[in-house]
């Protein structure tokens, strides 16, 4: 019998400034497959139910609320009687209050599930700040998935208290990252889609608009919000926000994609972000940073090229030909549907959630 779940979080329907979208899509889809009834609550912020990029999908109930304090109450409330809650990190409104109220107000016999989409920050941020207002919670939650981080994340939830972390990490959904025809909008020998953001910025100088300046001769295209005032060399063509529905063209019309992990995710690796998965489902050759772990999910050299810096990323694009960049695409999206989908997942979160047996006291910390 299927588990009813409530899960809080930024947005499902919008990937607008909301880069946890794909994998709550992906997670959440699979949990529906797998016969479980999903009713994702988001807040109305930043401006995203203006860029929606989906509408209301038949696998799950979204509740959009009002971004206030009576909004946040009141979809508490109406999610409070599910066989699961789960509030997510990075809800961005209200993310304090609501972390102690799914807690506060879920059935006796309920799980609390805490989903952090960006592990390295709450644990920073909780380390920076003795007064952080989810240190105390943290072992009053049942259990802590995280979308990455391995061990060393897992190590530092078992230092708060947490009863038990586990890494349920990105994956592909075939479904909605798949081989498409190029686009000639999309066309260039290396494009990068990812915001601006503070801790990105500097490996983006480093990884992209460096290697664009050791590089002349290639075109290079940069999608993403917050770049518009960004000094750029003049082989760098800037495209703006792309949306989810353009990323398969966008990974398929480049000769090579490149990721660029924030500095948080890089200095815990075991943190593959979607873009990773996006890439590799399309068929695309993936250039990445490099940061520990990444053998785990893709194999460096026949499946994705990894680069230290910017000229290291230069180097790959020069030596880099059709066929090859074919071959280590097709190669990176076989591993991909062999292990990381979005299917696995699923199967994984159901496994956890079946261990617990909805009694909170069976979930143990894991070694």
């Amino acid at each position: 019998m299927g588990l009813s779940i409530s899960f809080y979080g930024s947005s499902l329907v919008s990937a607008y400034w909301n880069g946890a979208a794909t994998y709550y899509r992906g997670i959440v889809k699979n949990l529906a497959r797998r016969g479980h009834k999903v009713t994702f609550f988001e807040p109305d912020a930043y401006d995203r139910q203006k860029h929606r990029d989906m509408a209301d999908p038949d696998w799950a109930k979204v509740v959009v609320y009002e971004a206030t304090p009576d909004g946040m109450s009141r979809a508490v409330e109406q999610g409070r009687n599910a066989d699961v809650v789960v509030k997510a990190s990075g809800v961005g409104v209200f993310d304090a209050e609501l972390e102690a109220a799914v807690l506060s107000s879920r059935r006796a016999d309920a799980l609390a599930i805490f989903w952090d989409v960006d592990a390295p920050a709450t644990l920073d941020r909780m380390r920076n700040d003795p007064l952080d207002s989810f240190r105390p919670l943290v072992p009053a939650y049942d259990a802590v998935f995280t979308y990455g981080g391995g061990q060393p994340v897992v190590d530092a939830y078992a230092a708060f208290g947490a009863r038990l972390c586990v890494p349920v990490y990105n994956a592909v959904d075939p479904d909605t990252h798949h081989p498409v025809p190029p686009d000639p909008r999309f066309q260039a020998d290396l494009g990068f889609v990812g915001n601006r953001l503070p801790d990105r910025e500097k490996r983006v100088e480093e990884f992209f608009l460096k290697a664009a300046s050791l590089a002349p001769g290639r075109q290079f295209l940069l999608g993403g919000a917050g770049w518009g005032d960004k000094p750029m060399p003049g082989n760098v063509r800037y495209h703006g926000h792309v949306y989810t529905a353009d990323h398969n063209a966008f990974n398929r019309s480049c000769l090579a994609v490149l990721n660029v992990n924030r500095d948080s995710m890089a200095s815990y690796g075991f943190s593959p972000p979607t873009r990773v998965f996006e890439a590799a489902g399309a068929g695309a050759c993936l250039v990445t940073d490099r940061w520990e772990g990444i053998e785990l999910f893709l194999d460096p050299g026949a499946e994705v090229l990894v680069a230290d810096d910017g000229a290291a990323v230069a180097a790959h694009l020069e030596a880099l030909t059709p066929d090859k960049a074919r071959g280590i695409g097709e190669a990176a999206r076989k591993r991909v549907l062999s292990a990381h989908t979005y299917a696995h997942r699923a199967a994984q979160v159901e496994a956890l959630l079946a261990g617990a047996d909805l009694r909170p006291s069976s979930l143990r910390l894991s070694a």
